[in-house]
């Protein structure tokens, strides 16, 4: 798996873009505690987290789109500029006394920029990765090793914000966040992997692709919506425990035993040659997460809890490298960006949902029965994995060599050229489809 690094351009790429990326990873927490202490409330620092995540998943797949429309030197560049800025000006105001009203007012506004103008280095890279691979287990192993890296970088990155933030105070974490993303995405765009990916030229908008309109590939967001509300409980549910029995700085060895499953799980996954078409992993693995989340709510002693989480997590991984397989397969080239970020939103909303009803449903029931319902959710997805479809796209991008959606799939996600009726009749093109 590790050979990936050794393609020419790779470690140029990868490492500025896992540099970037941090900067997502420590943006959060480093969020939430500036506005806490400029405003001295939890309820209006969860506000501006809220306002930040959400514009974050909302503009992913249209941020997506721009880079492969755009190419990513000119639209990672300028998204990283942009998203920089608004955490120096988040500092700033951190920084400055004022009044709390005022003090929330724009830590909202601000929270918003950031999370609009995120650069999406995780869905930039993998394009990258796919432009150095070839499709098949040397393409895998990279996807795995890339999210396998991601995975310590979401571990490490709020440990290393929580540290600066005490050694100094939260409008300085707020100013490294900025100059680690800006850093990291001007690291990515300068390399001549990134550079290559100039994007789709303007004379080319007629045909650009779609990914939402490729069949197959909703019903595979659909399925993932379920693995990210598995997350989006178990993030909620740890702690919870940990409070219950109280053992309150427990909570974040048992989400580090949750990442650290899944980190083995995803290094397991590259270093495997899998035989498996990816709906039938997709299928198998989303499932698995489900009935291990189910298991894992009959466990009640915190040793037996995290080491539940070890193998709940182990799901995690492989099911989101094996989404972003999915979307290299059955989405043209011009589009990955774009259909990469949208398994990343999938997963994201998923989690932010159950996010929001775990909470409730703990409070009245306990953390067992919020992982035992969203287990069943998770299964219960899991059978819309659309196999047929995806094993067809797989086995025509093996015979195209080009790891590329097929040609059914790959033009049901592009839109239509504009063509006069006269030119159709002067190439003796009805414009009907082709009889089967």
């Amino acid at each position: 798996m590790f050979a990936s690094l050794r393609l020419p351009g790779a470690l140029r790429a990868f490492v500025p873009a896992l540099i970037g990326r941090s900067a997502l990873a420590m943006a959060g927490l480093a969020v939430l505690l500036a506005v806490q202490e400029g405003t001295g409330s939890f309820a209006l620092a969860g506000l501006a987290s809220a306002a930040f995540g959400l514009a974050n998943v909302v503009a992913a797949p249209w941020r997506a789109r721009a880079v492969d429309r755009w190419g990513q030197p000119r639209a990672l560049g300028l998204l990283g500029i942009v998203q920089a800025a608004g955490f120096v000006g988040f500092g700033i105001v951190s920084a400055v006394a004022a009044a709390p009203g005022s003090v929330a007012a724009w830590s909202v506004a601000l929270a918003v920029v950031v999370g609009l103008s995120a650069p999406p280095l995780g869905a930039a890279m993998r394009v990258v990765w796919s432009s150095l691979t070839d499709a098949g287990p040397q393409r895998e192993k990279a996807f795995s090793l890339d999210a396998v890296a991601e995975e310590l970088l979401f571990v490490g990155g709020p440990v290393a914000i929580t540290a600066i933030i005490v050694a100094s105070s939260p409008s300085v974490g707020l100013f490294v966040t900025a100059g680690v993303g800006l850093v990291g995405t001007l690291g990515l765009i300068t390399s001549g992997a990134s550079a290559a990916l100039s994007g789709t030229p303007p004379r080319a908008r007629e045909h650009r692709a779609r990914p939402l309109a490729v069949p197959g590939f909703l019903r595979v967001l659909v399925v993932l919506t379920g693995v990210g509300a598995v997350l989006g409980v178990v993030e909620i549910g740890a702690p919870a425990l940990a409070a219950e029995q109280g053992a309150v700085p427990v909570s974040g060895w048992l989400l580090a035993a949750f990442a650290a499953g899944s980190a083995a799980g995803g290094l397991l996954y590259g270093h495997v040659r899998w035989r498996a078409s990816l709906g039938v992993r997709l299928l198998v693995l989303c499932a698995a997460i489900g009935l291990t989340a189910v298991a894992v709510s009959a466990l009640g002693s915190l040793p037996l809890f995290a080491g539940g989480l070890v193998l709940l997590g182990a799901f995690l991984a492989p099911s989101l490298i094996t989404g972003y397989l999915v979307a290299d397969t059955v989405v043209a080239p011009d589009g990955r960006t774009e259909a990469s970020a949208w398994i990343n939103t999938a997963v994201n909303l998923g989690a932010s949902l159950a996010s929001a009803v775990a909470g409730a449903v703990i409070d009245a029931s306990g953390t067992g029965v919020a992982l035992l319902v969203v287990g069943v959710v998770a299964v219960a997805l899991a059978a819309v994995v659309p196999v047929r479809r995806l094993r067809g796209a797989e086995k025509a991008a093996e015979q195209s060599g080009e790891g590329s959606a097929d040609p059914a799939m790959a033009s049901a996600g592009r839109a239509e050229p504009e063509v006069e009726p006269d030119e159709l009749v002067r190439r003796g093109d009805s414009g009907l489809p082709p009889e089967k």
